[in-house]
């Protein structure tokens, strides 16, 4: 028994490890492609924000799975109210949850709003050579980290006060992508009527 829980570990830390990497060349080309795309400083910026903003709503996810109470959710279930089943599923999984959205989401979109705000940073000192492209780069990677570390505060004492509304919330977005897909979050998927 010792043996397959490591097999499963193993396998999960691969399946990690390859999704990380998968997600963050897509979020990195998407961010690249955007910056040099786009001409408009403002919509790069505007990119930049929703990539921090991504990075906070993981957060905010990942923290309310931790903290969030499993029972309320059993009734739910129990009820078939929609987002119950899932919101069970989310608990009994929340350190995965937890390891999925504050460390490979949340690490990947502070790892890319860093590198975008670096090739935004280079746009605007190359169309303003006025600029100390040094002190721009500090100041600018200051802004994102403090922009990013404020919103994470601010989102896990969200998480933690309404931990239960937030796994509720994701519970009805899986159980709404499950009635258009017919993929269910657990391995076991059922058609909803």
């Amino acid at each position: 028994m010792g043996n397959q829980k490591t097999n499963i570990s193993i396998h999960y830390l691969l399946l990690v490890f390859f999704g990380s990497f998968v997600l963050a060349v897509i979020f990195s080309l998407l961010s690249e492609t955007l910056t040099r795309a786009v001409q408009s400083v403002i919509i790069s910026l505007a990119g930049l924000l929703f990539i921090i903003l991504i990075g906070i709503l993981a957060d905010i996810i990942g923290t309310a799975a931790t903290a969030a109470q499993e029972a309320p959710f059993h009734a739910k279930a129990a009820k078939r109210v929609r987002g119950g089943k899932e919101g069970v599923f989310l608990l009994r999984n929340a350190d995965k949850v937890a390891n999925i959205c504050n460390d490979v989401i949340g690490d990947i979109a502070g790892t890319v709003s860093g590198a975008l705000g670096i090739s935004i940073m280079v746009k605007i000192v190359s169309e303003n050579p006025g600029i100390d492209a040094f002190i721009a780069n500090i100041m600018f990677t200051a802004l994102i980290a403090s922009l990013t570390v404020s919103g994470k505060a601010l989102g896990k004492t969200l998480a933690l006060s309404r931990a239960n509304d937030v796994i509720f919330f994701v519970g009805k977005f899986f159980a709404y992508w499950e009635k258009l897909t017919g993929k269910s979050l657990g391995k076991k998927s059922r058609a909803r009527s």
